[in-house]
């Protein structure tokens, strides 16, 4: 009989998805802040309600045709990596590689993100990466205000299941959607917000996040690779895991 009752985890989990996805009324009430986070796999080996909430997200968003970037796309991106991540890196859009494979920054922009996770002590499976946009925009252009506003409800969701410390945001487009700011994004600058922590607010949370450089960004500014660094030891230093040597 034991093996049937419904934890509190997973109640918290079951009303961030209904909310996520619009259900307006829940015939019961939480305090979703008070209700610790589970690791991703229990110690039996069973995968966690954390994992279970991400699959259903996935399954709900299904072969998504809201906006016009479904039209030419192989692969819907949704994003990888451990449920239970205190960092979450969310990007802008899938690029031609993540396209064709399904998967987040597997490309040379990927590379580079790769060496950054690792020169923090850390592995992609560690870690959660997204982007804002969850397929790829014709030829690499940037996303439109109504294919990210489209697509902004998704990683919401991603971001209320996961609960990380701390969100890095990489780039313009996926900061300015994080900040939702009022001016227009053509005269939104990275260089201007970036390596300074900003609160991302839900209706139950509020995460920092830190903004940087896009990696595809630093592929073209090697020189700039040093302030993306400065960034990652903030949050380095914000999570607690900065270690002596680095």
């Amino acid at each position: 009989m034991s093996n049937t009752l419904i934890s509190s985890d997973d109640l918290k989990l079951v009303a961030q998805y209904c909310e996520a996805i619009g259900i307006e009324y829940l015939p019961f009430k939480l305090d979703l802040k008070s209700v610790s986070k589970k690791k991703a796999y229990t110690d039996s080996g069973e995968m966690s309600s954390k994992q279970k909430a991400l699959d259903e997200l996935r399954s709900q968003i299904g072969d998504c045709r809201l906006c016009r970037l479904a039209e030419e796309r192989t692969n819907l991106v949704f994003g990888e990596g451990n449920p239970d991540a205190k960092i979450m890196f969310i990007g802008e859009a899938p690029g031609r590689e993540e396209d064709s494979q399904g998967r987040p920054f597997v490309g040379e922009a990927g590379r580079v993100l790769t060496n950054l996770i690792n020169k923090m002590g850390l592995t992609r499976d560690d870690v959660y990466i997204a982007n804002i946009c969850k397929c790829r925009p014709p030829s690499n252009r940037d996303p439109m205000l109504d294919e990210m506003n489209i697509c902004m409800k998704f990683v919401e969701a991603q971001i209320e299941i996961i609960f990380p410390e701390v969100i890095i945001s990489m780039g313009k487009i996926a900061t300015y959607a994080l900040m939702a700011r009022s001016e227009p994004m053509s005269k939104f600058s990275i260089s201007r917000v970036r390596g300074k922590f900003f609160d991302y607010t839900t209706e139950s949370r509020v995460i920092p996040v830190m903004p940087t450089f896009h990696p595809a960004y630093l592929m073209r500014n090697p020189k700039d690779k040093w302030l993306t660094w400065y960034d990652a030891q903030a949050v380095l230093r914000k999570t607690g895991m900065l270690k002596e040597q680095i």
